[in-house]
């Protein structure tokens, strides 16, 4: 857990420092995150524990001791096989209600932080324009005082605004909705747009009329300039705006969202044929006949037209061309409106395949904590190693596998290569076959790589498969 909080850390490191956050806010971020981060800790935990206990028992012979008892493996292996199946449903449990708020909380958490301190947005020596209308530019300064500060408000278009001074500090009203700068030792100047000569009786200028473009300046010792925050929001998100995504679900909220946005689709896509049809004559004569009212209060305007079939050959050439103008408008138009639909149906199938991948994530993680148990429990018992030595050595080196091999799960599932199954089942169908010869090779004593023992696997293997096709 350690390890992992310590990657959150450098990994939103900027966005936490220089921003004067008190300890009780720390401290919930990484209760928040800690949480969130079991999915990865605890199969490593078991992993690691797994190694650990039965490298113990057979470097002091207590495992052989076992054995010659008349215990095999399995049966030693036994009470703790129950202890960590039982936390496997603990885990899924923790996983389907637990970690979905958790997830909620830290992300709304860290949006928060990101925009607890608007000083954040301002870089010494570069023009910030974070802030709409404005462009400010400070010279040097940290946290919320600075030196050599400009300040450009273009908020109003007929007039130029511009402020400078030595130094200032930075700070935010309560509400949130207002910055103010405390400045000291500066100056405002103001530009207005121009404005059009005045002309005496006999056409002359007045005088003074030559300059149409009035500014004016004036200087300060301490001010205080307010600037609208409106543009740019400060206040405390909700956890509601990060309620629908796919991770802050548990498995029976993704079912019902995933149902919900198959109906919103299928009845978009419904209103959408509909409006196909009704832009063809065809389905227009159709739908007037249906409707008597609708049939009876448009006949009238049917009358100008021609009456039988109107043969493209016989127009003359300004209406075919008339025609032709027509039809390209009308399958331009479809095809755009074809190319739209196309476009949501394919953001539907990707948010639908992130909410899969979410719901396989849990299944998926049970399940890896047993697996990973079968591969430290008999890989600790071959090599005969307890401690903090070897056994974090070998757990460690499993682990990278391991999550090397959900990170490319996870990446085929998203870029939908593969389906969401496949991608969040594809670590742990690649280490079962793993946790079975190893299991095997320890029960019997034989070497994991023995030519023995995986051609006795692939014949039992084969006499299942025999049999299965006899009995059907």
């Amino acid at each position: 857990m350690f390890i992992l909080i310590m990657q959150f850390l450098w990994k939103y490191i900027d966005d936490l420092m220089g921003k004067g956050l008190g300890t009780v806010v720390i401290l919930e971020l990484l209760f928040y995150v800690s949480a969130s981060l079991i999915p990865l800790a605890l199969p490593l935990a078991i992993l690691l524990s797994s190694i650990m206990t039965f490298g113990n028992l057979a470097e002091n012979n207590e495992l052989t001791a076992l054995k010659s008892s008349g215990l095999s493996l399995y049966r030693i292996m036994r009470p703790l096989t129950f202890v960590v199946v039982g936390i496997a449903f603990f885990t899924f449990y923790f996983a389907n209600y637990v970690i979905p708020v958790a997830n909620l909380k830290w992300h709304s958490l860290i949006y928060d932080i990101q925009n607890t301190k608007i000083a954040a947005i301002i870089t010494p020596g570069v023009y910030s324009r974070e802030l709409e209308g404005y462009a400010i530019k400070v010279e040097e300064g940290t946290e919320d005082h600075f030196k050599g500060i400009l300040i450009h408000d273009h908020t109003n278009p007929k007039e130029l605004k511009s402020v400078r001074a030595d130094e200032g500090k930075l700070y935010k009203s309560v509400n949130g909705k207002y910055l103010f700068f405390e400045l000291k030792n500066g100056y405002v100047s103001e530009e207005l747009a121009p404005q059009a000569p005045s002309f005496a009786p006999n056409g002359e200028i007045h005088r003074g009329g030559h300059n149409n473009r009035p500014c004016r300046r004036s200087n300060f010792d301490q001010a205080t300039y307010k600037i609208d925050l409106s543009g740019f929001s400060l206040q405390r998100s909700e956890d509601d705006l990060f309620a629908d995504k796919h991770e802050m679900l548990n498995v029976f909220q993704i079912y019902h969202a995933v149902d919900s946005v198959y109906k919103n689709g299928n009845a978009i896509i419904g209103n959408f044929i509909t409006s196909l049809k009704n832009d063809h004559p065809y389905f227009q004569s159709y739908l007037y006949k249906e409707n008597k009212a609708i049939f009876d209060a448009n006949i009238k305007g049917l009358d100008s037209l021609p009456k039988g079939v109107i043969h493209f050959n016989k127009l003359t050439e300004l209406e075919r061309s008339s025609a032709i103008s027509m039809a390209q408008a009308k399958l331009r138009r479809k095809n755009q409106n074809l190319e739209s639909q196309q476009e949501y149906l394919k953001t539907i199938h990707r948010d639908v395949n992130g909410y899969w991948i979410e719901f396989h994530r849990k299944f998926a993680l049970t399940v890896a904590i047993v697996v990973l148990f079968f591969i430290g429990a008999p890989l600790g018992a071959i090599v005969r190693k307890g401690g903090f030595g070897a056994p974090v050595v070998i757990a460690a080196l499993l682990f990278m596998i391991y999550f090397v091999l959900i990170s490319v799960g996870d990446s085929l599932a998203s870029s939908e290569v593969v389906s969401p199954f496949l991608g969040m089942w594809f670590a742990t169908m690649i280490l079962t076959p793993i946790a079975i010869v190893l299991m095997r090779a320890a029960a019997n004593d034989s070497p994991v790589f023995n030519k023995e023992t995986w051609v006795g696997l692939f014949k039992r293997f084969k006499r299942k498969n025999a049999n299965t096709l006899l009995n059907s």
